[in-house]
C-alpha cells in the first residue's frame, strides 16, 4: 500500500496561476504526457474526452470548490460539455479539512459503483457541508445514498471506513505531487484540443475557462 500523502490545511484561498508554474506544467504538453492527467480515461468525468477538458482537483470540504460548482459548473455543462465540445473532469484532493478525507474514500466507493451517484454525492458534500465533520461524515453519507440513490449506504460507508479504494485516492493525490500542482483547491488545469494551456486555482469564473479554451464569443 502507498504511503498515505494527505496535507493538512487550516483552509483554502484563490489564488491565480499561470502556466508553467510549478511540477512539469508546460505549455502546449500533450494530455496523454501531463502527470496530473495520468489515468485520465478511469476518472469520474462528464463529457467527451477527445475534446477541450477542464480537469480539477477538489476537496469536498474545500468552501472555493463549493462556490465553483455553484457558480461556474452549471456554465462549464451548458456551454462545454452538453454541447459534445469538451470533458469535465474531477479528481478528489483531500486537504482541506479532517472530513474531506474519509469522504474522499466515500465518494470513490460510490464511482465504483454508479458514476451518477458520485456526483450526487459530490454535489452534496458541497450543498451541506457545513453538517459535516470526521466523526459523522459516514454516518450521513450511508443515510444520503440510501435516500436519494439506489446503493447501499452502509456497503459504501463500510468501504470507505476500511479504505477498500486506497489506490484510487492515493493516485490523485500522487498526480498532484507529479505535477507540483500545489495545495489549494480547487486546481483547475485547462487543455484546448488535448493540449495543457494553463492551470488556475480558486473558484474561477466561466469566463476564464472559456478565454483560455478559445471558446469566448
Amino acid at each position: 500500500m502507498k504511503r498515505r500523502r494527505f496535507l493538512g490545511l487550516a483552509g483554502a484561498s484563490a489564488v491565480a496561476g499561470l502556466a508553467g508554474c510549478g511540477g512539469s506544467e508546460t505549455t502546449g504538453e500533450s494530455i496523454e504526457d501531463h502527470p496530473a492527467a495520468a489515468d485520465l480515461v478511469n476518472q469520474p468525468r462528464q463529457g467527451d474526452l477527445n475534446g477541450h477538458v477542464v480537469l480539477a482537483f477538489e476537496d469536498p470540504s474545500c468552501e472555493r470548490c463549493a462556490a465553483f460548482h455553484e457558480n461556474t459548473v452549471p456554465t462549464m455543462r451548458s456551454n462545454l460539455v452538453d454541447p459534445g465540445l469538451g470533458a469535465y473532469v474531477v479528481r478528489t484532493y483531500p486537504v482541506i479539512f479532517p472530513w474531506g478525507e474519509p469522504a474522499t474514500y466515500a465518494l470513490e466507493a460510490t464511482f465504483a459503483r454508479d458514476a451518477a451517484a458520485f456526483w450526487s454525492l459530490l454535489e452534496h458534500y458541497f450543498a451541506a457541508r457545513s453538517q459535516f465533520d470526521r466523526e459523522n461524515v459516514l454516518d450521513l453519507t450511508a443515510d444520503y445514498l440510501d435516500s436519494e440513490t439506489d446503493l447501499d449506504g452502509a456497503a459504501v460507508a463500510a468501504d470507505a471506513e476500511n479504505r477498500t479504494y486506497d489506490d484510487q485516492v492515493q493516485a490523485d493525490i500522487q498526480a498532484a505531487e507529479n505535477a507540483g500542482l500545489g495545495q489549494t483547491t480547487p486546481i483547475v488545469l485547462l487543455f484546448r484540443d488535448g493540449n495543457f494551456v494553463t492551470k488556475v486555482n480558486g473558484s474561477i469564473s466561466y469566463e476564464v475557462i472559456a478565454e483560455a479554451l478559445g471558446e469566448a464569443d
